[in-house]
This record gives structure tokens, C-alpha cells and sequence, in this order.
């Protein structure tokens, strides 16, 4: 009697790594879709942010801010009477997600930050930004929010 080794033949082991190979690609697409719409949830939420704390601005000061720098992302949003917002947030990168250009010339640096622009009289404002996806109600590409909300072309 031969006795016979117990184990794994090659085909099987190469079979078990192909398996394994295409799930944790799936896993990798999946994994950057989920991170792509959590961007695009941010960007939403901190665009929603930064108008909360320049309607509190204008409550106290009658006006919106003057200048474009006023509201630039990494620095406090304030007035002489009154921080409101410690930090304006930045855009998370990748900043070209989906349908976002962000070469476009009305964007100052290029870099993907929210671009706030003064109104006339300093009694309205335009907040650019862009989402890669749809995200709730708001679709994919660039948008603008102004004191009456989040504009939806």
C-alpha cells in the first residue's frame, strides 16, 4: 500500500486565490463609492455650515461680508463684535469628483475651495461649490447657495 500525502494540489490553491482577488476588488470599487458620496455629504454639509454663520453675521452686522477673503477656508469666520464659525471648512479632496471642473475660471485658485462673492451692497452673497454625485435633492455639478438656499439648476 502507497500512502498518500494529504493536502492541497495546485489548481486548488490557484482557484482559492482568483476567489480571493475578485472579492477584494469588489470590496475596492465598493469601498471608493461609498468615500466618493461621503465627500459629496460633506461638501453639502459645510456649504450648509458656512450659510448658518453668515446669516448670523448679517443678524449682527446688517451686511454680509465685504471681501471674498473674508470667508476663506481654514480661517475663522468673525466680525469685530463675534466669531462665528472657528474654522471655515475646505473641500475634501479629490476635489474633481464626477461632474466637477474645477479649472473653470470663476474658481480663484483652482484648488477646490468654496469661492464666496459679495452681492451689491453687501446684502446677498454666492457660495460656489460642486458635488461629484447626486446627494439628496442636490444633483451633480457645480451649484450655488445664496441667502434664500441651496440653488438646484
Amino acid at each position: 500500500m502507497t500512502k498518500r500525502v494529504k493536502g492541497f494540489t495546485l489548481i486548488e490553491l490557484l482557484v482559492v486565490i482568483v476567489i480571493i482577488g475578485i472579492l477584494a476588488t469588489l470590496a475596492t470599487v465598493t469601498l471608493s463609492s461609498a468615500r466618493a458620496k461621503a465627500r459629496d455629504a460633506r461638501r453639502v454639509s459645510d456649504i450648509k455650515q458656512i450659510q448658518t454663520a453668515l446669516e448670523l453675521y448679517y443678524n449682527d452686522a446688517t451686511t454680509y461680508p465685504a471681501a471674498a477673503n473674508l470667508v476663506t477656508s481654514g480661517v475663522a469666520l468673525f466680525s469685530t463684535n463675534a466669531t462665528y464659525m472657528a474654522k471655515v471648512p475646505a473641500n475634501p479632496s479629490p476635489y474633481n469628483d464626477g461632474g466637477c471642473n474645477l479649472t473653470e475660471t470663476s474658481y480663484a485658485t483652482g484648488d477646490g475651495t468654496y469661492v464666496y462673492t459679495p452681492g451689491t451692497s453687501n446684502t446677498t452673497y454666492s457660495l460656489k461649490y460642486c458635488v461629484g454625485g447626486t446627494t439628496g435633492n442636490i444633483t451633480a455639478g457645480t451649484h450655488w447657495a445664496t441667502p434664500g438656499g441651496i440653488q438646484n439648476p
